[in-house]
């Protein structure tokens, strides 16, 4: 079974209630988030690894933080698939067509009030990527099986606007993975699990 074909038989198991719906459990699902979409790229090698993004420290929003290519979800996409194929075509020159689209997958709210789509891809392993000076710094791959261990994915606890808030972080090798990029990690790792 191919890597992709192992991907959309985890994307078919029926949604779990442990899954992380976004940064506050709070949130009325009545309100509408403002639409984004990620792109959840998966190198296609033996030991298949996640491709992320260091962020320039020089953005308004999120500086110098890591995260997958994506952003918001524009009218003229075509819907979530087409905004993260864009979006990572523009921060990383992912060509389009060199992604392999399995689906999405659970949508996770930020605390700044996007609903992100994850979009799962695989990718050709070593692919020449350039990341845009605007707003990304570096480009990277971690091994997918490193992020999807549970006993990497830890838990922390902070105040934010004076309230207790709970996020996930991953620490791998100078690099600090956490907020919704962990959490939609920490999501489809429990999805892999459960179609194990």
């Amino acid at each position: 079974m191919s890597l992709a074909e192992r991907l959309r038989t985890a994307l078919a198991v029926d949604h779990s209630p442990l899954l992380l719906p976004g940064d506050h459990f709070e949130f009325d699902p009545a309100v509408r988030g403002n639409p984004a979409a990620v792109l959840i790229a998966i190198t296609d090698r033996t030991a298949p690894g996640v491709i992320l993004t260091q962020r320039t420290e020089t953005l308004r929003s999120h500086a110098g933080q890591v995260a997958f290519p994506g952003g918001r979800i524009d009218p003229e996409d075509d819907g979530p698939i087409g905004a993260a194929l864009r979006e990572a075509n523009e921060e990383i020159a992912l060509p389009p067509a060199a992604v392999q689209v399995v689906g999405t997958t659970d949508s996770y709210r930020t605390v700044t009030n996007y609903l992100v789509t994850p979009v799962i891809g695989v990718v050709p392993p070593d692919l020449q990527l350039t990341p845009s000076e605007a707003e990304v710094a570096s480009v990277f791959e971690v091994p997918l099986d490193f992020l999807l261990d549970s006993a990497n994915q830890r838990e922390q606890v902070t105040e934010f606007l004076g309230r207790e808030r709970r996020y996930y972080e991953i620490l791998w090798q100078d690099r600090r993975i956490w907020g919704a990029t962990a959490a939609m990690l920490v999501n489809l790792s429990r999805r892999l699990r459960w179609a194990a």
